[in-house]
């Protein structure tokens, strides 16, 4: 028969053995072998780095990436899960930097490529292991046995395809331009990364002085960057602003914008003396190419060299007035509306920092970096007379999202993807996405995608992807698409075998077809997050080879990654579907919110409060952990992790469901019952039964949709509410018939709808908490039948009887709930225990319920008659007081009048006219008042004797007023009870017969020998007397009669 359940809550010992089963017999490639034939399914694994550790938010991906391919699998779709492993990348150099001891591109140039390169490739598997115990133990299922890598020569040789195809489109070119730029890394940093990285800052700004040529008077300029100064070029106004020359009261005149004299020189006045004196008005334009005298001397002498006029005011609409001083200073080399104004009046190119992010030796400050430089060239300006202020001022700065260091803007020759000419094919792809939530499609990535950025793709390191143009001295550049291309150019027979990746691959050279010289590589890689965006074909080494196969895995229709991925992976796969493609690489996306602490705290080392993945696993287990996050909230909200959540949310689910299916086990193993043996005949049936099964296959309608729409909570909701209903109402009601004697139809049929809706439940539950359905499926149905799929991720997923489906029994049944949680709360009110009979209740109800259905009320909330009345107002009434907040403003004089009115007035009356015209309306002196429910403070008050409870449009009333018989038999109940609870306590099974004794309340002793059968029957007791001292004792206080019960087994 069924193997004995165990009743330990602690599932983690319990999925290992199922990780070891599912392993042993190979169930994930039985589950893809299973559906070769059926529709494809795609869904892309975004490739984590095998050289970090899993965090929890991790666990978190894992599952809803898991959860969405098991279902589908179990719907008879052929489901791929390729795994991949991001492998490139500034990190991963960084790793193996700090393993070698060395800082810098330099140092790493004086140790080798070669060896460095073999390093950086051993370092990338560093935690691979620990990633495929992760994914095991949180029941992840991927093919990691052959998983796709962004370095392997393949991949690369795809991206060199795409890379190609881009050139030929002229959408691929090199360009001066300003870039966010990693001193640190030394290389630049796209968009998408840079929107990684800000932190809140406070800084120092200056309010700089600028002396014009030729007159005693001074442009007051800010800027946030003081380390761009020895840079300045020009400044710049807006054209159509109106400004002023102003005689300031610290002795300066000062030009200015008007908008902001009062903000900027108010401080400098007093009540005395005014701050400032208006002089003469102009507007920008007036004061385009007016001189002034450079603030440094460097910046004088590199104009000077470069034939080009500096140091004289620019106009452009980019200037505002919402800070500063309404003139803004212009370094080309720093900013991108800087080099745009650059342009547009040709000046000199004066770029004052180097790569490292320090300042040159034209300067002052030569060899510190930049923020450092600050505070010493503010000292210098105020010595000079130059500084006007330098406030403190917070704002968002970005920061490199690998190392941590400040970016700065700075022009580089770099490598572009021109995304700017193809905006409005990504914008149309982006609409045909199922973004979940809608928001971020539509919200944060359209608006993304609205003031898109062209791409800068190329970085000025050494692991990555080499970028594929090969450049000759003469200018020609060309690029190459293929290894045989390389070698159609080359004539080398290396190019056919060569690594792609640096130092290898810039050995490969070939004549220029312009002027016959050599062709060299370019020496830059490019952005691993085009390596992740080229997974969809670069897997499958499209188009070398699996050409069909790539067609019928393209666009996925499902992936799934946290919302920092919107400028990550989720745009760069649309980008580059975009630009080779034009439609969207996947269907259906849903967007993760971050896991936070308890408290809604980011986790960090640094602040203690992060989560250690593999001890969560160990503490509460995978299933646990899953059920969390699929039912705590949407998950693109932030979810709050932390073990009591866990824990209660497994209890509630997992407990119950587990619970209920050991209860199954234990009667079922008593009676020997094999499911196998019965059928379950519907015509049969009880009305719980008929109940629970309509239950059952509106569940799995509703979990079905739900998934299939992608509502996860929705369906973890559903399922948790369902084991509740079967576990709390159903074997609660029909625990008797479990219990009977023989083997009638009756107990057939509890044992075969609970049989039922146990395995269909659990595999509806499946994609969900992999594990315990499997324990279950395996004892329930395996251990019978060697002939039913192997596991339960073989089986198909349910499909509703909608013969089963009736919805008047699931609307009738549901008003019983709905009364007997009001009865509960009634009783609760009173303080009278469940055990303790009660003569009546009442009951007002939309309507009115079968004589069965009052029987199960009658019976749940141990009442000796349940009526049905279209009237309770003899025991009930309303009380009514004006809700100030909205009655004050309105009848203000009238408030105390009101109020005297409502406390006088009939209160069910009153109930009646809100009911009838939403509003009760009444005369206070002359002014009528009209009072809607949202003016009203509503309470119901009941008569003494009787209890009532609202909601849900039915009322409840409990007569409370217990009669003797009543009283004597709440004793009965209270004492099986008592012996129940020690039966159980001293661990006696339940077939055990046993013998009873009350001692000391004589009282008590009579009203048990009064009714001896009721009792022996309930408790299988064979002698019950009042002089027995058996083997257990306990003292109970018993409704305020305190008795000794004593027991021992026969």
């Amino acid at each position: 028969m069924y193997n004995k359940v165990s009743n330990n809550m602690n599932f983690v010992e319990r999925e290992k053995e199922t990780c070891k089963f599912w392993k042993d017999n190979d169930i994930f490639q039985k589950s893809m072998d299973s559906r070769k034939e059926g529709e494809t399914y795609t869904f892309y694994d975004g490739p984590p780095t095998a050289n970090g550790k899993p965090h929890i938010g991790h666990v978190l991906t894992r599952v809803i990436k898991d959860m969405i391919p098991r279902y589908r699998t179990m719907k008879g779709y052929m489901v791929p899960r390729k795994a991949g492993w991001d492998t490139h990348g500034l990190p991963v150099e960084l790793e193996v930097e700090k393993l070698l001891g060395l800082d810098g591109k330099e140092q790493i140039e004086e140790y080798g490529l070669d060896p460095f390169i073999t390093k950086c490739k051993e370092s990338v598997w560093k935690y691979k292991g620990m990633w495929e115990d992760f994914s095991q133990t949180v029941g992840f299922w991927a093919d990691m046995d052959d998983p796709y890598v962004t370095y392997h020569d393949d991949f690369i040789e795809s991206e060199w395809w795409a890379l190609k195809e881009i050139w030929n489109k002229n959408l691929l070119y090199k360009g001066f331009k300003i870039v966010p730029y990693c001193p640190r890394c030394g290389t630049p940093l796209s968009s998408h990364e840079v929107a990684q990285g800000y932190k809140a800052v406070k800084e120092r700004s200056a309010v700089v002085r600028f002396k014009l040529v030729d007159e005693d008077a001074y442009f007051l300029a800010w800027t946030t960057t003081p380390w761009t100064l020895p840079s300045n070029a020009a400044l710049c106004v807006n054209p159509d602003e109106a400004y002023c020359k102003v005689k300031a009261a610290d002795g300066y005149t000062y030009y200015m914008a008007q908008a902001l004299l009062d903000k900027v020189l108010g401080g400098l006045g007093n009540e005395e003396t005014k701050a400032y004196e208006v002089l003469e008005t102009y507007v920008g334009k007036d004061l385009e190419y007016k001189e002034y005298e450079p603030l440094f001397e460097c910046a004088k002498v590199v104009s000077a060299k470069q034939n080009k006029k500096a140091h004289f005011v620019t106009c452009d609409n980019y200037v505002t007035m919402s800070d500063g001083t309404g003139i803004v200073h212009i370094a080309p080399a720093f900013g991108e509306d800087d080099s745009k104004v650059g342009r547009n009046y040709d000046l000199p190119f004066l770029q004052f920092v180097d790569g490292k992010g320090e300042m040159t030796q034209d300067t002052d400050y030569a060899g510190l970096f930049v923020k450092d430089a600050d505070p010493k060239i503010l000292v210098d300006l105020d010595k000079d007379g130059k500084l006007f202020d330098a406030p403190k001022f917070e704002h968002d700065y970005p920061f490199c999202w690998r190392c941590d260091t400040p970016l700065i803007y700075y022009a580089r020759e770099s490598w572009f993807i021109k995304m700017t000419a193809v905006k409005e094919d990504l914008i149309r792809n982006n609409n045909t996405i199922n973004w979940i939530p809608e928001s971020i499609g539509k919200g944060r990535f359209g608006d993304w995608l609205e003031n898109i950025q062209d791409w800068g793709v190329s970085r000025n390191r050494y692991w990555g992807t080499p970028l594929n143009v090969w450049e000759c001295e003469c200018g020609h550049m060309h690029s190459v698409g293929s290894r045989q291309e390389l070698f159609d150019l080359s004539k080398n027979e290396e190019a056919k075998t060569v690594e792609l990746h640096r130092p290898y691959i810039d050995a490969i050279t070939f004549p220029c077809e312009k002027c016959g010289k050599e062709m060299h590589r370019v020496p830059e890689v490019i952005d691993c997050w085009f390596d992740s965006g080229a997974m969809p074909f670069a897997q499958h080494h499209y188009p070398f080879e699996n050409k069909d196969l790539f067609e019928k895995q393209f666009p996925a229709q499902f992936i799934s990654e946290a919302v920092d991925q919107t400028r990550g992976w989720f745009y760069s796969l649309l980008a580059e579907s975009t630009l080779l493609f034009n439609k969207a690489p996947y269907e259906n996306v849903i967007v993760l919110g971050h896991v936070q602490d308890e408290n809604g705290q980011k986790m960090s080392k640094s602040k203690g409060n992060a989560v250690d993945p593999f001890e969560a696993l160990e503490t509460y287990g995978a299933d646990a952990i899953r059920w969390y996050f699929y039912i705590n909230s949407a998950p693109w909200l932030p979810n709050r992790f932390h073990g009591k959540a866990v824990q209660e949310g497994q209890r509630k689910f997992m407990g119950t469901l587990w619970n209920t299916y050991a209860f199954f086990v234990l009667y079922a193993n008593i009676d020997n019952f094999d499911a196998t043996k019965y059928a379950l005949e519907y015509d049969k049936l009880t009305v719980m039964d008929k109940w629970l099964l309509s239950k059952l296959n509106t569940l799995v309608k509703e979990v079905d949709k739900d998934l299939d729409n992608y509502r996860i909570p929705e369906a973890a909701r559903a399922l948790e509410s369902f084991v509740d209903d079967m576990s709390n109402w159903y074997v609660r009601r029909s625990r008797e018939r479990f219990w009977a004697k023989g083997m009638e139809q009756d107990k057939i049929n509890a044992y075969m709808t609970l049989y039922t809706a146990l395995v269909t439940v659990s595999k509806v539950a499946a994609p969900m908490v992999p594990f315990i359905t499997e324990d279950i499926y395996q004892n329930l149905v395996r251990s019978l039948d060697k002939n039913a799929p192997e596991s339960i991720h073989l089986c198909d997923y349910p499909v509703a009887d909608e013969a089963m489906i009736d919805t008047k029994l699931e609307e009738d049944m549901d008003e019983v709930l709905k009364v007997v949680v009001m009865g509960r709360a009634c009783r609760n009110a009173a303080n009278i225990k469940n055990r303790q009979p009660i003569g009546t209740m009442y009951v007002k109800a939309p309507h009115e319920v079968g004589e069965y259905y009052v029987e199960i009320m009658e019976d749940e909330l141990n009442v000796k008659k349940v009526l049905f009345t279209d009237d309770v107002r003899d025991f009930t009434s309303y009380t009514f007081k004006p809700q100030l907040r909205t009655v004050g403003p309105k009848y203000g004089k009238q408030l105390g009048g009101i109020q005297k009115h409502l406390a006088g007035i009939d209160g069910n009356a009153a109930m009646d006219e809100l009911k009838a015209q939403g509003a009760i309306k009444f005369m206070v002196g002359d002014a009528e008042v009209s009072l809607a429910e949202e003016d009203l403070l509503i309470e119901m008050s009941q008569k003494e004797g009787y209890v009532s409870e609202a909601d849900y449009g039915i009322t409840v009333v409990l007569d409370t007023n217990l009669t003797e018989e009543l009283i004597e038999e709440g004793y009965v109940y209270e004492v099986i009870s008592k012996i129940q609870t020690m039966r159980k306590d001293s661990g006696f099974e339940v077939m055990d017969h046993i013998k009873v004794s009350l001692l000391e309340n004589d009282k008590i002793g009579q009203v048990t020998l009064k009714n001896k059968e009721a009792i022996t029957t309930k408790v299988l007791a064979d002698v019950l007397d009042l002089e027995g001292n058996y083997t257990v004792s306990k003292e109970w206080n018993i409704n305020g009669e305190d008795v000794t019960i004593t027991i021992e087994k026969v």
